[in-house]
């Protein structure tokens, strides 16, 4: 597997100020969904404007939250964003009360926001991990089954792993059709993408292929814990078929790319958009085009 940088261009408004924290994307009606994680609204990037669209109300009057203002542990921390036929599910990292939260969003009717602390909970006992040690940072659809994606901290004694749960049942408790403690995530999987200079390949996303298996990106990001940014030094794109890791390909640079949709696939690979979080609430975003290509045997 081959994984080429194919444009990149900075993420801003309209408005001109800088889509923050991009930490995942999705397709939204005619256009894209790259969402804040330390903020209110996403972005709807399309041809020719980048709009912002609310995903969950104001938090303690904030719309935005970083450390310097004393207001990260407020931040909603969306990092997944699954494409389902309801919507866009946005879901939180979980590694706080405040992250434990979805939300369905779609062009026509806004959004809808819910608590999933006990569905969190559960995923935590399956992976066998503290609730402080969640950082679920990727999921994508497996039939009606959505597969959820651990973000490894090998620091802190974490692996890379994945659980799934049912998708019907996960959309009907955001809707307030269901009961979040009746969540049972199962199938636990893990995984080893290997390391660069010393520090472990996390999943940062997910997107599956029309094949049935999936693609992560992944980030070495050298971090104590799951809450707190460190240096990234590298990063890659990785090929998982069920549990089985089938290709690891390193990124020209350490991107921190922490959302993953698909463009168009072809008999020789995979077109993706790529989101980059800078990790400065100052930095534009970043998106990328990337041409994945299969290697012949």
């Amino acid at each position: 597997m081959r994984v080429e940088v194919a444009s990149s261009a900075s993420l801003t408004f309209d408005d001109g100020t800088p889509v923050r924290a991009a930490s995942a994307v999705a397709p939204f009606g005619d256009g894209w969904l790259v969402v804040q994680d330390d903020a209110t609204h996403a972005a709807w990037l399309r041809p020719g404007t980048t709009t912002p669209v609310r995903v969950v109300d104001p938090v303690g009057g904030h719309e935005v939250f970083s450390s310097a203002d004393g207001t990260k542990q407020l931040k909603p921390d969306f990092e997944a964003a699954c494409p389902t036929p309801a919507g866009v599910l946005l879901l939180g990292s979980g590694s706080s009360p405040a992250r434990m939260r979805a939300s369905l969003v779609t062009p026509e009717s806004g959004f809808v926001v819910a608590d999933l602390t006990p569905a969190y909970l559960a995923v935590a006992r399956a992976l066998s991990l503290r609730p402080d040690q969640l950082n679920l940072e990727g999921a994508c659809l497996v039939g009606d089954r959505l597969r959820w994606f651990q973000r490894a901290n090998l620091a802190a004694g974490v692996p890379t792993a994945s659980v799934d749960v049912d998708l019907a049942a996960l959309l009907a408790v955001v809707r307030g059709d269901g009961r979040a403690d009746q969540m049972k995530p199962d199938d636990v999987r893990g995984y080893d993408l290997g390391v660069i200079d010393g520090v472990a390949l996390a999943v940062t996303d997910a997107v599956a292929l029309p094949d049935g298996r999936i693609l992560v990106s992944a980030a070495a990001e050298d971090t104590p814990n799951a809450v707190d940014d460190g240096p990234v030094v590298g990063a890659a794109i990785a090929l998982l078929d069920d549990a089985r890791v089938l290709a690891v390909a390193e990124l020209p640079a350490a991107d921190k790319i922490e959302g993953l949709a698909v463009r168009d696939v072809t008999t020789g690979g995979v077109e993706l958009l790529a989101v980059v979080d800078a990790d400065d609430p100052l930095i534009p975003s970043r998106r990328l085009d990337l041409r994945v290509r299969w290697e012949s045997r």
